[in-house]
């Protein structure tokens, strides 16, 4: 693994992150920072930001498991590709681990998500031939294995494909800070009405996700295909909020080697959501105008569906 590279905390100078109704950044403590008493209004993107996020295509088959640095991250998402199976897109803005990893290929419908943020910096290993030149011309800094050879390193003591991992150190001097993070979310207190809820799951045809509530950890316990998702050390993943996202999901006009097609998942758009936080489900809608814009979720009852503080995983599940 990764001996390089320090974690690094906030960007210097940034203090308010965009669309967070009490002004302060996202606690990855574990707990819930106390919420303001009164929203504000619509969500903000005066902040400048020390740099570009990182954004890290990450591996998830059960060779891949366990991930290294999922928990740091401020944003996971979880994504469709071939055969059913599944693969994560990690956001760093607040802090940079030490290492990530294993990391994967992209894939097309990683450009139009990732339009969403100020020329971010992607981390990915490979892609289909006729992708390449889209993703060199997209809006974002591409670093690749062949491009970076000093920022991945193998891990012999893991099977190939799923032993690359990324020293972040190397591609960034430091985390941007959360201005970086131009989702479109709010952070702050839960909306009124939801319901209880204790776990959820979310399948794919070759795939499932299970999201349990812990009142100790105050965040979701993770499953992937009926296995707890943790650390290289043992400690469950638990995200603060997780949401999950309706989106349509077609066929990319590129296919791998076999001839598979490449899920394509519509960030860009409007649907139906579901919020899980502080062991309530909330129901939502979501919408992103544009590429270049955020994506923002509303409440039942019409007011801005707020997260809670620490992480969020965005799983896009199929519309139809």
């Amino acid at each position: 693994m990764l001996t390089a590279a320090v974690a690094a905390l906030l960007a210097a100078g940034c203090t308010t992150v965009p669309g967070r109704d009490d002004g302060r950044a996202p606690d990855h403590s574990g707990q819930s920072a106390t919420p303001s008493p009164t929203p504000s209004a619509a969500p903000s993107r005066k902040a400048r930001a020390a740099g570009p996020l990182l954004a890290v295509k990450i591996d998830n088959v059960p060779a891949a498991r366990p991930q290294t640095g999922l928990d740091a991250a401020d944003v996971v998402y979880v994504e469709p590709v071939e055969g059913g199976l599944s693969r994560l897109m990690a956001l760093y803005a607040t802090a940079l681990p030490a290492s990530v990893g294993p990391v994967r290929s992209a894939r097309e419908s990683d450009l139009e998500l990732l339009r969403q943020f100020d020329d971010p910096v992607l981390a990915f290993s490979g892609a289909q031939k006729k992708l390449l030149p889209r993703i060199a011309g997209a809006p974002l800094r591409p670093r690749s294995p062949e491009e970076n050879p000093r920022a991945y390193v193998r891990d012999g003591a893991r099977p190939a494909p799923h032993n690359l991992y990324l020293d972040p150190g190397a591609l960034l001097p430091s985390a941007p800070g959360p201005a970086a993070l131009t989702t479109g979310f709010r952070y702050g207190a839960a909306p009124a009405g939801g319901h209880a809820e204790t776990s959820r799951t979310v399948r794919y045809p070759a795939a499932r996700f299970t999201f349990t509530w812990s009142a100790e950890r105050d965040g979701w316990l993770v499953a992937m295909d009926g296995d707890p998702a943790v650390t290289p050390g043992g400690k469950r993943l638990a995200p603060a909020t997780v949401v999950v996202q309706y989106v349509d999901v077609r066929a990319s006009s590129l296919h791998d080697f076999r001839g598979n097609h490449s899920p394509y998942a519509e960030t860009v758009g409007s649907g139906r959501a579901e919020v899980l936080r502080g062991g309530r489900a909330h129901a939502a809608t979501w919408r992103r105008g544009s590429a270049e814009g955020g994506t923002e979720f509303t409440a039942a009852d019409g007011g801005p569906m707020r997260f809670a503080d620490g992480q969020v995983w965005v799983v896009f599940a199929d519309a139809s």
